[in-house]
């Protein structure tokens, strides 16, 4: 561990039930036209409506960019950039899940920095001017990006998922408003709960991880063991919602000041080149790195079994590392988390970009974080691994 550590997180942090209406004041504060980029669904929903009343009432002029319907592309950052520069508008809302928040960073940062997104990549571009300010709006409890100083963007022209970091990309405000959260589907509050709990397990088991991490990081993984199932069964229990909006939150902090490891290593190249949602990938990933991983990080796996099962902390570290494992399986099945088979990705397939996908993954930096860091033949195992990986294994543990 390092001798001292840091951290960083949005200048201001609204939270709870109706924070949404916050962001007319908070835009006023910041600018006078706001670019809002989100989704046709979100549009759909009446959201978009509902933040753009609240701007008006503060007499904020606004643009919207309603185009980010899949995983963040350069296209869309593209398309963004250029109406915010057409219309004049000096303040950037995201308003929707990770992709939206993703595109809107690329967005605040190019705006005031210049270049293409890819640039970024690798940090051979550095945002030196401060970037336009950005309130992230979330409307699902998973990414954690409101949070987080990393976009990621697929470069289309090279199929390959970008993965930025730099402190340029954290937004000015987040807006944390779990009223907002209800609305997702159930595949997508798996997905998402997912996410959450891949970003706050690997944050704690991080090699970069530090004590005012950790705490988060267990918050939010007994908030999202405690009331995940609950959420995604009765999507209309706003307590439920709000405590994985809370817990989505905290892990976002908490992974952006330590850092993911392999899962989200491997993620990547799954969305780049079979549009797996990074949130699904994620959890098709998450139990079967945990068991690769388990030797190198027995205490960091027993602490987490026991935050989530306090009644088995007399049990000998070994065995509450292999029940925390079982006890992500056993998530992941009740969620219906799906292999990558029965996601629809066909072996030959596969097969033919499972080289290109380790060496991305290798790339990304981030497996260099993991406990057990991999090589690349380790991480070609793994793919095949989860490609028919059963999550109903050991169910009546």
């Amino acid at each position: 561990m390092n001798a001292f550590s840091s951290v960083y997180m949005p200048r201001a942090i609204f939270y709870g039930r109706d924070s949404l209406k916050t962001v007319g004041k908070e835009t006023k504060l910041r600018g006078t036209k706001a670019l809002i980029i989100s989704d046709q669904m979100m549009a759909n929903l009446g959201y978009v409506n509902e933040c753009i009343r609240y701007l008006q009432e503060e007499g904020i002029s606004h643009s919207t960019y309603l185009e980010v319907n899949t995983e963040p592309t350069n296209t869309y950052v593209e398309e963004a950039l250029e109406l915010s520069k057409q219309d004049n508008c000096d303040v950037i809302i995201a308003l929707g899940g990770g992709s939206c928040i993703d595109t809107a960073k690329a967005v605040a940062v190019l705006a005031t920095n210049g270049g293409d997104i890819s640039d970024y990549m690798g940090n051979k571009k550095t945002a030196t001017e401060k970037p336009l300010p950005l309130i992230a709006i979330p409307t699902t409890a998973g990414t954690g990006s409101e949070a987080t100083d990393v976009t990621v963007i697929t470069n289309t022209k090279t199929d390959v998922k970008m993965m930025i970091k730099q402190m340029a990309f954290l937004p000015e405000v987040a807006i944390v408003d779990p009223l907002l959260t209800v609305s997702s589907p159930k595949h997508v509050t798996a997905a998402t709960g997912v996410d959450a709990l891949s970003h706050a397990v690997e944050a704690f088991i991080s090699r970069r991880a530090h004590p005012f991490t950790d705490h988060l990081a267990l918050s939010a993984i007994k908030l999202i063991f405690e009331n995940i199932r609950q959420a995604y069964t009765i999507g209309e229990d706003i307590v439920a919602r709000e405590h994985m909006a809370l817990a989505a939150l905290q892990a976002g902090v908490a992974f952006s000041n330590a850092s993911v490891c392999l899962v989200h290593g491997m993620s990547r190249p799954m969305g780049a080149l079979f549009h797996v949602p990074h949130g699904v990938s994620n959890a098709m990933l998450l139990p079967a790195v945990l068991e690769f991983s388990k030797d190198e990080c027995i205490d960091r796996l027993a602490e987490m079994a026991v935050v989530i099962n306090p009644d088995l902390k007399d049990l000998n570290k070994e065995d509450l590392a292999d029940r925390f494992v079982k006890d992500v399986k056993r998530l992941c099945h009740d969620l219906n988390i799906p292999n990558m088979k029965e996601w629809g990705i066909e072996q030959p397939a596969l097969e033919k970009v499972i080289h290109k996908m380790a060496q991305d993954a290798v790339a990304s930096g981030s497996p260099a974080n993991n406990p057990k860091v991999p090589e690349e033949h380790e991480i070609i195992e793994l793919y095949y691994a989860c490609y028919d990986y059963n999550m109903k294994e050991e169910q009546n543990i």
